[in-house]
């Protein structure tokens, strides 16, 4: 039986590069699932006040839950030894801020 899951679709669009140049544009889109409500926790993280930028909030939150997910699905791959140790208290330490 499959895990349920919240089912999220992203879309990424590069809007300009560092050198200022908007072309040629460049965008994505996936379809994701994941066991959070991804909205909730970027609230939670923007009333953390942990960084000075509230978008700086939801690109750490989103970043982790992304990273997350897969290091999870994955925990197994040689490629997450060392932070397989590390995650847990990491997330413990960032859950008691």
């Amino acid at each position: 039986m499959e895990k349920r899951a919240n089912k999220y679709h992203l879309k990424l669009a590069l809007t300009q590069y560092a050198n200022g140049e908007t072309e040629p544009a460049k965008e994505l889109e996936i379809d994701f699932t994941n066991h959070d409500e991804i909205f909730e926790i970027i609230e939670r993280m923007k009333n953390k006040g942990l960084f000075e930028d509230p978008s700086e909030a939801i690109q750490f939150a989103l970043g982790l839950k992304l990273f997350g997910e897969i290091k999870l699905k994955y925990r197994k791959n040689p490629l997450f030894d060392e932070i397989n140790e590390a995650f847990p208290v990491f997330m413990k330490k960032l859950k008691s801020l």
